[in-house]
């Protein structure tokens, strides 16, 4: 039988290394310009959340990359997390991301945490 600490402890995903998680943004189903698309059509997306970052990335200047930043990545090679039915979590290796979005004059992400 499992202790009360054993139950109540939570597991978590951690990168190690040089990398990054993410959690994909959803495809987009309708174009800017408002067409809706059809349920097997989507428009890609290579944008996402920070959710956690590798120690060794956290302590390297050389990326000012945070926890909730949207960033831009290249998903060549994102490596997929099936982490509690969540399907849109990939762990990345730091080079691959090529942008955090902010706002202009500011230094924390774009959009607030949800």
């Amino acid at each position: 039988m499992p202790t009360d600490k054993a139950a109540k402890s939570l597991e978590v995903v951690e990168p190690i290394g040089a990398r990054v998680l993410i959690r994909k943004d959803e495809d987009r189903k309708q174009t800017k310009s408002g067409l809706h698309l059809p349920d097997k059509m989507e428009i890609p997306t290579l944008t996402g959340r920070v959710v956690s970052i590798a120690a060794k990335v956290a302590s390297d200047e050389d990326y000012p990359i945070k926890r909730y930043d949207r960033v831009l990545f290249h998903p060549k090679h994102a490596v997929p997390v099936d982490f509690e039915g969540d399907n849109r979590l990939f762990v990345i290796p730091v080079e691959d991301i090529v942008a955090v979005f902010r706002r202009d004059g500011g230094g924390g992400p774009v959009d607030a945490p949800e």
